[in-house]
């Protein structure tokens, strides 16, 4: 068994299993930054990596998705995977949804809302493999490991038509 799958066997059954648990409803709150700093030490301790290297390096060599990019995977998955809750935006001719009570702070920091916002502003391109969940799993699962979002403001602040 070579290293790589020494490590993403510790990662998976020590830390990933339990990080990931109800992610869509904690990911964006405050102290979604102490368990990222968490992962990053548990990324370091099990490479044996030095505490000042670049953890971002490590997560793309060892096909890791940092949390926030954890966070975007797990929240689209179950955008698409719960579509009849969501109305689709008709006068659009885009893939988009929308939600008709956004006007709260609670309900804007929910997790439907975040949703929305973080699918609306994918690429065309994955967006349109929403109709085939396994599809749209794989090239979401491979954009957010060729980007590696480690704050949400990243993954908003890229072009949405980074990967076409």
């Amino acid at each position: 068994m070579s290293r790589k799958s020494k490590v993403n066997i510790q990662y998976c059954s020590y830390f990933n299993s339990l990080m990931t648990y109800g992610i869509i409803f904690w990911g964006n709150s405050t102290h979604s930054m102490h368990v990222f700093q968490l992962q990053k030490r548990v990324i370091t301790i099990i490479t044996e990596s030095r505490p000042k290297n670049s953890c971002r390096r490590l997560f793309k060599k060892l096909v890791i998705l940092p949390l926030m990019s954890q966070y975007i995977f797990s929240l689209l998955l179950f955008i698409v995977n719960n579509k009849d809750l969501f109305q689709m935006n008709s006068e659009i001719h885009s893939i988009n949804f929308s939600s008709t009570i956004h006007q709260f702070d609670k309900i804007q920091n929910g997790t439907c809302y975040t949703g929305i916002k973080v699918f609306n502003h994918l690429s065309t391109h994955i967006k349109n493999l929403s109709h085939n969940v396994n599809q749209f799993r794989l090239a979401l699962r491979d954009f957010l490991h060729f980007h590696s979002f480690c704050y949400l403001e990243e993954y908003f602040n890229s072009s949405s038509n980074l990967w076409t």
